[in-house]
Protein backbone atom coordinates (compact mmCIF):
# COMPACT_ATOMS: atom_id res chain seq x y z
CA UNK A 1 0.00 0.00 0.00
CA UNK A 2 0.81 3.36 -0.78
CA UNK A 3 -0.59 6.14 0.95
CA UNK A 4 0.54 10.18 0.10
CA UNK A 5 -0.76 12.97 -1.76
CA UNK A 6 -1.04 13.96 -5.36
CA UNK A 7 1.51 16.20 -5.52
CA UNK A 8 4.52 13.55 -4.35
CA UNK A 9 3.39 10.71 -6.79
CA UNK A 10 6.51 11.13 -8.47
CA UNK A 11 8.27 9.64 -5.83
CA UNK A 12 6.96 6.01 -6.39
CA UNK A 13 8.03 5.64 -9.82
CA UNK A 14 10.52 2.60 -10.98
CA UNK A 15 7.97 0.17 -9.07
CA UNK A 16 6.57 -1.15 -11.95
CA UNK A 17 6.02 0.43 -16.06
CA UNK A 18 1.90 0.21 -15.79
CA UNK A 19 2.01 2.21 -12.18
CA UNK A 20 4.80 4.95 -13.84
CA UNK A 21 2.42 5.59 -16.76
CA UNK A 22 -0.78 5.89 -14.56
CA UNK A 23 1.13 8.45 -12.33
CA UNK A 24 2.07 10.41 -15.43
CA UNK A 25 -1.73 10.59 -16.25
CA UNK A 26 -2.24 11.52 -12.51
CA UNK A 27 0.03 14.31 -12.61
CA UNK A 28 -0.97 15.61 -16.27
CA UNK A 29 -4.82 15.39 -15.88
CA UNK A 30 -7.31 17.38 -14.50
CA UNK A 31 -9.08 14.25 -12.91
CA UNK A 32 -11.85 16.25 -11.77
CA UNK A 33 -13.93 17.26 -15.15
CA UNK A 34 -12.79 13.40 -16.43
CA UNK A 35 -16.31 11.70 -17.45
CA UNK A 36 -18.30 9.31 -14.90
CA UNK A 37 -17.48 6.12 -16.21
CA UNK A 38 -13.97 4.49 -17.87
CA UNK A 39 -10.86 6.68 -19.67
CA UNK A 40 -8.81 4.74 -21.68
CA UNK A 41 -5.10 5.13 -20.55
CA UNK A 42 -2.84 2.58 -21.87
CA UNK A 43 -5.66 0.04 -23.03
CA UNK A 44 -6.37 -3.03 -20.66
CA UNK A 45 -2.73 -2.11 -19.03
CA UNK A 46 -3.52 1.31 -17.31
CA UNK A 47 -7.33 2.56 -17.25
CA UNK A 48 -9.45 4.64 -15.01
CA UNK A 49 -13.30 4.48 -13.47
CA UNK A 50 -14.91 7.83 -12.38
CA UNK A 51 -17.92 7.18 -10.05
CA UNK A 52 -20.52 8.59 -7.66
CA UNK A 53 -21.48 6.83 -4.55
CA UNK A 54 -22.68 7.04 -1.05
CA UNK A 55 -20.51 6.49 1.37
CA UNK A 56 -21.43 4.06 3.99
CA UNK A 57 -20.97 2.31 7.20
CA UNK A 58 -17.54 -0.13 7.73
CA UNK A 59 -19.54 -2.87 8.91
CA UNK A 60 -22.17 -2.42 6.14
CA UNK A 61 -19.07 -3.03 3.76
CA UNK A 62 -16.84 -6.00 2.64
CA UNK A 63 -13.30 -6.47 2.14
CA UNK A 64 -12.30 -6.44 -1.83
CA UNK A 65 -9.17 -8.24 -3.44
CA UNK A 66 -7.64 -8.36 -7.05
CA UNK A 67 -5.10 -10.82 -8.57
CA UNK A 68 -4.31 -8.23 -12.03
CA UNK A 69 -4.53 -5.21 -11.13
CA UNK A 70 -3.68 -2.31 -8.18
CA UNK A 71 -6.44 0.19 -7.52
CA UNK A 72 -5.25 4.08 -7.54
CA UNK A 73 -7.73 5.56 -5.50
CA UNK A 74 -8.48 9.30 -5.43
CA UNK A 75 -11.26 11.12 -3.98
CA UNK A 76 -12.23 13.98 -6.19
CA UNK A 77 -15.46 15.41 -3.98
CA UNK A 78 -16.44 14.08 -0.41
CA UNK A 79 -13.96 11.77 2.01
CA UNK A 80 -14.00 8.60 2.56
CA UNK A 81 -11.83 6.08 4.61
CA UNK A 82 -10.25 3.33 2.83
CA UNK A 83 -9.26 0.27 5.39
CA UNK A 84 -6.65 -1.76 4.44
CA UNK A 85 -6.93 -5.82 5.77
CA UNK A 86 -3.83 -6.74 7.90
CA UNK A 87 -3.43 -10.35 9.95
CA UNK A 88 -5.56 -12.91 8.92
CA UNK A 89 -7.67 -12.81 5.67
CA UNK A 90 -10.60 -14.92 5.18
CA UNK A 91 -12.58 -15.56 1.72
CA UNK A 92 -15.74 -14.29 1.74
CA UNK A 93 -17.14 -14.26 -1.40
CA UNK A 94 -14.76 -16.94 -3.69
CA UNK A 95 -12.92 -15.31 -6.11
CA UNK A 96 -13.71 -14.58 -9.70
CA UNK A 97 -11.04 -14.44 -12.44
CA UNK A 98 -13.11 -13.48 -14.96
CA UNK A 99 -13.94 -9.84 -12.81
CA UNK A 100 -10.68 -10.01 -10.80
CA UNK A 101 -12.73 -9.34 -7.64
CA UNK A 102 -13.30 -11.38 -4.59
CA UNK A 103 -14.36 -10.27 -0.88
CA UNK A 104 -13.45 -11.46 2.48
CA UNK A 105 -12.84 -10.49 5.83
CA UNK A 106 -9.32 -9.29 7.89
CA UNK A 107 -9.23 -9.65 11.71
CA UNK A 108 -7.02 -6.47 11.50
CA UNK A 109 -6.72 -2.92 9.29
CA UNK A 110 -4.87 -0.15 8.92
CA UNK A 111 -7.71 3.01 8.07
CA UNK A 112 -6.66 5.55 6.06
CA UNK A 113 -8.93 8.95 5.38
CA UNK A 114 -9.08 10.01 1.98
CA UNK A 115 -10.30 13.38 0.81
CA UNK A 116 -9.29 15.95 -2.20
CA UNK A 117 -5.32 15.54 -2.81
CA UNK A 118 -4.51 12.51 -1.21
CA UNK A 119 -4.34 8.59 -3.30
CA UNK A 120 -3.59 5.04 -2.10
CA UNK A 121 -2.22 2.25 -4.01
CA UNK A 122 -4.07 -0.50 -3.41
CA UNK A 123 -1.53 -3.41 -4.05
CA UNK A 124 -2.79 -6.56 -5.92
CA UNK A 125 -3.36 -8.99 -3.71
CA UNK A 126 -4.32 -6.33 -1.02
CA UNK A 127 -7.37 -6.54 1.40
CA UNK A 128 -9.18 -3.34 1.09
CA UNK A 129 -12.31 -1.68 2.06
CA UNK A 130 -13.24 1.55 -0.01
CA UNK A 131 -16.31 4.45 0.55
CA UNK A 132 -16.25 3.42 4.51
CA UNK A 133 -18.00 6.98 5.79
CA UNK A 134 -15.36 9.44 7.03
CA UNK A 135 -17.52 12.14 7.84
CA UNK A 136 -21.25 13.44 7.81
CA UNK A 137 -21.52 14.23 3.77
CA UNK A 138 -21.30 10.61 2.47
CA UNK A 139 -21.63 11.72 -1.16
CA UNK A 140 -18.47 10.28 -3.08
CA UNK A 141 -17.16 11.18 -6.66
CA UNK A 142 -14.25 9.36 -7.24
CA UNK A 143 -11.71 8.10 -9.68
CA UNK A 144 -10.42 4.54 -9.49
CA UNK A 145 -7.01 3.88 -11.81
CA UNK A 146 -6.71 0.26 -12.52
CA UNK A 147 -3.07 -0.59 -12.98
CA UNK A 148 -2.05 -4.13 -14.28
CA UNK A 149 0.10 -5.45 -12.25
CA UNK A 150 3.45 -5.77 -14.99
CA UNK A 151 4.05 -9.56 -15.94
Amino acid sequence: MIYDEIKNASKYRGISENLDIAIDFMEKTDLKNLPLGRTEICGDRVFANVMEAEAKKEEELSFEIHRKYMDIQIDLEGTEAILIGLGEIQEKEPFSTERDFGSCTADKSARMVMGEGRFIVCMATEAHLPGAAACMDQHLKKCVIKVAVDE
